[in-house]
């Protein structure tokens, strides 16, 4: 063998037992600390928990959660139709075991939602003859509601999504049960009630693609209407269920900028990237939309091809370099959900799918997405 090709040998040895030893160290400290305290600095790291978890003690997935975030939101647990299935009965549990366990890691807790067209029973748009309900009796239905709800957790709690996802993708209110009885009022009515119960709550309008540009601009109008009225909306929740390939992060950059410029916090509730082949021309977080299932729309059931994988960890950093340039007026920025395997992209908008877009594969071993974002703060 030659002397250069001894040595080439014995430079490869030395760079691979090297690389070893970083990605082993980063991984033992990773172990000690989390995502969170690489961005303890910049915003709140945050992830959901189910009422699944929480009411079977995960144990395994509840360590990972305390370990990797300090902000939770309450993904089903606080909407209307499970701690609420009727007028006249509340379940509490799950939504006290969210809050006790916020509480418990010194987390942010982020109550969602107050107010949304979905997951709401059919009855609360009901009079008591079975009719559609007055104006005055869904608006008083309302406010009860939120003091009740609200009330429960007054000064636990650090905000609320209190109206989510009243507005078209093509820039036009959505018209709800709750705009078609009570007009564009009912969003500055749930949000002055959320008030007057938790006065030093954060309280946030919540929505999906705010990164198109017609829908974003409505929303931007929207709320600075409302704050010229006095409305106290205090922030914007930009969803954030994006694609591998979509929407361009200069529109995210756009949308950070136009928050920031009508004096609003910004918050991304609910990040996560497809990787799964789309299946409509314009995206959608609509929960009511499905499409049939065919192999052709799951080709990645046996795992995710290496080069998949790359570009899932390069659309991650992509997007939180933008995050970052913007960390000044961002308060937090939460995944919608921990592992790949509780991911809803398993399920929508077809069922049976097996997604890929967390930072924690389903084994709960953290992915390379994850560990390039914990470059991004070397």
């Amino acid at each position: 063998m030659s002397i250069s090709r001894r040595v080439f040998l014995r430079n490869a040895a030395v760079a691979t037992a090297l690389l070893n030893i970083k990605s082993n160290a980063l991984a033992k400290a990773v172990e000690r600390t989390g995502i969170k305290d690489f961005y303890k600095d910049d915003f709140h790291i945050g992830t959901i928990l189910s009422t699944e978890a929480l009411l079977n003690n995960d144990t395994p997935l509840l360590s990972l959660v305390a370990r990797e975030f300090n902000a939770i939101t309450a993904e089903n647990c606080m909407k209307w139709e499970p701690i609420r299935p009727n007028d006249k009965e509340w379940d509490w549990t799950a939504a006290d075991k969210f809050v006790e366990f916020g509480e418990k890691n010194k987390m942010y807790i982020v109550g969602h939602n107050l107010v949304w067209h979905s997951q709401c029973p059919k009855e609360v748009f009901q009079n008591e003859t079975g009719g559609v309900i007055s104006k005055e009796g869904l608006t008083k239905k309302m406010q009860d509601h939120i003091a009740t709800k609200a009330g429960r957790y007054k000064g636990r709690l650090q905000a609320w999504d209190v109206v989510n996802e009243a507005v078209e993708d093509d820039g036009s209110w959505r018209k709800s049960p709750w705009y078609n009885i009570m007009g564009e009022d009912f969003i500055a009515k749930a949000f002055h009630f959320a008030h007057e119960v938790d006065p030093k709550a954060h309280l946030i309008y919540n929505d999906y693609n705010t990164e198109t540009p017609v829908k974003r601009d409505f929303i931007v109008n929207m709320v600075k209407n409302f704050k010229k009225k006095g409305v106290p909306i205090q922030g914007v929740g930009m969803q954030e269920h994006v694609s591998i390939d979509g929407p361009d992060v200069a529109e995210i950059d756009k949308t950070l900028t136009m928050l920031k410029e009508i004096g609003v916090r910004a918050h991304i509730t609910e990040l996560d990237i497809d990787v799964l082949p789309s299946v409509w021309n314009l995206p959608t977080a609509e929960v009511s939309t499905r499409f049939d299932y065919t192999p052709a729309r799951d080709p990645y059931t046996k795992g995710l091809p290496k080069e998949i994988e790359e570009k899932l960890a390069k659309r991650y950093e992509d997007i939180f370099k933008v995050y970052l340039k913007h960390r000044d007026n961002i308060d937090r920025v939460t995944f919608w959900g921990t592992t790949d395997k509780e991911s809803w992209l398993n399920g929508f908008p077809i069922k049976g799918r097996t997604n890929y877009p967390l930072l924690f594969d389903r084994e709960s071993k953290p992915k390379a997405a994850y560990f390039r974002l914990l470059d991004l703060k070397k």
